[in-house]
C-alpha cells in the first residue's frame, strides 16, 4: 500500500515513522521549504512518552528534554506557592515513564532523523496540497492545479488549517474563544535561580494564567501567558509578533516575578485562541485526519501535540492489525480516537475556566478556592485518565 501523508509536523512524522516501521510505503508532502518549527515549548506527559518510546527515539529525546521534578501553582498577587504533584520519580513509577517538557523544534527534529533514518527521501518538501480527489481505487493530490501525486491512501496531518479536512468535510465553525495568548522562549541564563528551579509553574488570577517550565536540558524556558479579552480579536497564527509593552500591560498588577519574565522574553508571539467542536468523523473513503487537522484544542490539559503523538502510531497499528484494509482500520482507528479526544478538547475548555476564576482576585479566597480544586483526588480525576493511556496495548 502507497500511504500519503500530507504534513510534516509532529502528528505527520509519528505516523510516517510508525507506518514504515511496520512495512508501508510512505511519502511525505511538506509545504515548507526547508524542515523547521517556529520555536515554542511543548510538554509531553507519560502518554505521549510511550509513543516516542515505542518508535525507538528515546534516547535522542532525552538528550534535549527536561523532566520537571513536578508542578506547582503560584498566585498571581502575592506569589504564594503550592507544589502539586510530582512529574520525576513517582510519573515514572506509575506510569512507566517520564513527563518531559521540550522546545518544539527539538522534538520535531528528533523526529525527522528518525523518519530519514528509515526512509531517507521520505519527505518531499515545497509540494502544498491545495485538492485531493479519490475514487474506488486511488487518492490524486494537486498542487496548484496540477496533479503532483497519488496513493493508496491518504493521512491529512495537515494542521489547524488543513485543507484536507475543507475538501473532505468543508470549512469548520472556529469561534473566538475570548482568550488571546503571549508566548515567548527564554534564556534561562538570564533569570534569577529562583526562576529556573526545575518544575512546571502556573501562575493563577482571575481572567489570566500564565505557564512556564523548563526546555532544552534546562538551558530555556518557554513562557506562555494567556488573557481574557473582550475585544474580539481572531488571528490564530504562531508567527504574529507582539510588543514586550503590551505583553507587560495586559498583567499589569501581577508579581514581580512574572513581569521579570515578560521582560527575559526577546521576542514575544501573540494569537488568539480559537473553539471549534469535535467532529464525529474523521474518515471519507481513502483519506483520513489526524492531530490538529481533526481535533485542535485549546491549550489548557497541555495534551495537543500528545494527542497527535497517539494519533499517529494508532493508526499505523489499525491499519497493520487489520491487513491493510482501509476501511476496517480507519473503523479501528476512529473507535480508538474519536471519544478520548473529544474528552480532551472538553476537558482544556473546563481549565479556562478553572485557571481564571474569580474566586482567585483575593488572597484569602485564593488560597480556599487552590485548596479545594487542586486537591490529589481532583488533580487525579483530571489527569490519570490521560496519563495511563497505553497505545501498545489499546483493543483495535
Amino acid at each position: 500500500m502507497r500511504i500519503a501523508v500530507i504534513g510534516a509536523g509532529i502528528g505527520g512524522l509519528t505516523a510516517a515513522i510508525a507506518l514504515l516501521k511496520r512495512g508501508f510505503e510512505v511519502e511525505v508532502f511538506e509545504q515548507a521549504r526547508e524542515l523547521g518549527e517556529i520555536g515554542a515549548g511543548v510538554q509531553i506527559s507519560p502518554n505521549g512518552v510511550r509513543v516516542l518510546a515505542s518508535l525507538g527515539l528515546m534516547n535522542d529525546i532525552e538528550a534535549v528534554a527536561s523532566e520537571p521534578a513536578g508542578k506547582c501553582v503560584r498566585l498571581w498577587s502575592t506569589g504564594q506557592e503550592w507544589k502539586l504533584f510530582d512529574l520525576g520519580s513517582v510519573s515514572r513509577q506509575r506510569y512507566g515513564f517520564p513527563y518531559l517538557t521540550m522546545h518544539r523544534g527539538d522534538l520535531h527534529q528528533v523526529l525527522v532523523k528518525g523518519l530519514r533514518a528509515l526512509s531517507p527521501n521520505a519527505i518531499r518538501l515545497d509540494t502544498r496540497i491545495t485538492d485531493i480527489r479519490q475514487d474506488a481505487d486511488v487518492v490524486r493530490m494537486f498542487a496548484s492545479g496540477q496533479e503532483v501525486a497519488s496513493a493508496d491512501f491518504v493521512v491529512g496531518a495537515d494542521g489547524v488549517h488543513s485543507q484536507v479536512r475543507q475538501r473532505l468535510f468543508g470549512d469548520d465553525e472556529a469561534r473566538f474563544s475570548g482568550i488571546v495568548a503571549w508566548r515567548g522562549v527564554i534564556d534561562a541564563e538570564t533569570l534569577p535561580a529562583h526562576l529556573r528551579q526545575p518544575y512546571g509553574y502556573n501562575w493563577l488570577g482571575p481572567g489570566k494564567h500564565v505557564i512556564h517550565y523548563p526546555v532544552r536540558s534546562g538551558k530555556l524556558v518557554n513562557l506562555v501567558a494567556v488573557v481574557e479579552q473582550s475585544q474580539r480579536w481572531e488571528l490564530e497564527s504562531w508567527s504574529q509578533k507582539g510588543s514586550r509593552e503590551d505583553f507587560e500591560r495586559d498583567f499589569a498588577g501581577w508579581h514581580e516575578d512574572v513581569h521579570h519574565l515578560i521582560r527575559a522574553v526577546e521576542t514575544p508571539y501573540k494569537w488568539a485562541l480559537m473553539v471549534r467542536d469535535p467532529m464525529s468523523s474523521w474518515t471519507k473513503g481513502r483519506v483520513t485526519l489526524l492531530g490538529d487537522a481533526c481535533h485542535p484544542t485549546l491549550p489548557f490539559l497541555a495534551q495537543g501535540a500528545v494527542m497527535a503523538l497517539e494519533d499517529g502510531y494508532l493508526l499505523a497499528r489499525a491499519l497493520h492489525e487489520h491487513g491493510g484494509d482501509i476501511a476496517r482500520g480507519t473503523a479501528a482507528y476512529e473507535a480508538a480516537r474519536v471519544q478520548r479526544t473529544a474528552k480532551i478538547v472538553q476537558g482544556a475548555n473546563e481549565n479556562a475556566t478553572r485557571f481564571h476564576n474569580p474566586q482567585l482576585a483575593h488572597a484569602e479566597g485564593a488560597a480556599a478556592y487552590v485548596d479545594r480544586e487542586w486537591t490529589e483526588e481532583r488533580v487525579r480525576q483530571r489527569y490519570e485518565w490521560l496519563f495511563e493511556y497505553n497505545v501498545e496495548t489499546l483493543a483495535l
